[in-house]
């Protein structure tokens, strides 16, 4: 047997995103077992009583819900791909600041312009970590070309598609969770918040 090998093991390298990873799974699961009653009731955001504790809690727990298998499976993807790169390079603690962020912002929106409309599902988080990961590669106040193409397709995309194509997707939620994305990334950079 060879000294020099070494064996494979297993690397909790984003322990952010595997936690938001398994919490996801956990709502939708709920879901299922409670037909729907348990994302309503605590993982959409929608207008409420600002009375209630659990209209404050939705505006970060809507992240966690969504609205079926494909809907989970489209945004964690994504989230597990774009975000384990992001939580190694900034940190843990900066991507659960920017998980959190966005999610009440794009809470909020909806919660005050669209009060008829249940919003749920990490789609906002998606589109933040896209433009986080796009601006990554700025330094010395050099904007990559690569981070202004995605940035106006990304945009150019909502916009047409909010203007043109009805469905149930939220493209403002999408555009704010990209501005918080952008914004933050802009302030990480700028003060050289990450691990190197």
């Amino acid at each position: 047997m060879n000294s020099g090998s070494k064996k494979l093991q297993l690397s909790f390298n984003s322990p952010v995103i595997l936690v938001f990873t398994i919490a996801c799974f956990a709502v939708l699961f709920l879901d299922k077992v409670t037909g729907g009653i348990s994302t309503n009731a605590l993982f959409s955001v929608y207008r409420s009583s600002l009375l209630s504790p659990l209209t404050y809690f939705r505006f970060f727990g809507h992240v966690l819900g969504h609205a079926d298998w494909e809907h989970f499976i489209g945004n964690i993807m994504l989230i597990l791909v774009v975000g384990s790169l992001l939580e190694e390079k900034y940190g843990s603690l900066n991507i659960l600041f920017v998980i959190l962020s966005t999610a009440l912002v794009t809470g909020m929106i909806n919660f005050i312009f669209f009060p008829h409309i249940r919003l749920l599902g990490a789609s906002g988080v998606v589109f933040a970590f896209i433009l986080l990961a796009s601006f990554a590669r700025a330094r010395d106040g050099k904007i990559p070309v690569t981070f202004l193409l995605v940035a106006m397709m990304y945009i150019g995309g909502q916009i047409y598609e909010g203007i043109f194509i009805k469905d149930n997707v939220s493209n403002i939620t999408h555009i704010a969770g990209g501005v918080v994305g952008l914004s933050l990334g802009f302030i990480m950079n700028k003060n050289k918040m990450n691990r190197y």
